[in-house]
């Protein structure tokens, strides 16, 4: 698959987070990595974005561009937003950016998210007390 088709479908993927994601995009082995996580594999990554569309009430992932870099690498920058589920309710909002990379095959090989913010800026917009 050509990145082109690739770039397209990540935006449609975007657009529908975090129901109907295309999976196949991804190379068995992917490697994935945010302020919070660091694994391989795509069931991995399947797992983790079952638990926000369980655990997280309106989850949003608004693309605000995606940029090619290379023939094998493009970027998103995007903000995802979600209320957590506990009883005040907070709502939280992290911007930041991904750089995806392509294998031979035109299979994402490395998701990386990156955060403009740090873990503990989410932490506090988490235990702020809605008055």
């Amino acid at each position: 698959m050509d990145i082109e088709t690739i770039c397209d479908r990540i935006r449609q993927d975007y657009a529908r987070f975090p129901a109907e994601q295309s999976y196949d995009l991804y190379a068995p082995d992917v490697y994935f990595q945010d302020p919070l996580n660091r694994f391989c594999g795509v069931e991995r990554y399947r797992q983790m974005i079952g638990f926000i569309a369980r655990w997280f009430r309106e989850p949003c992932l608004k693309l605000h561009r995606l940029e090619s870099v290379d023939a094998m690498t493009f970027h998103t920058y995007w903000t995802l937003s979600w209320i957590t589920p506990l009883p005040w309710r907070p709502p939280v909002a992290i911007s930041g950016w991904t750089e995806y990379r392509l294998n031979a095959a035109g299979e994402i090989v490395s998701h990386i998210d990156h955060w403009n913010c740090s873990r503990l800026a989410v932490l506090g917009q988490v235990l702020r007390f809605s008055d």
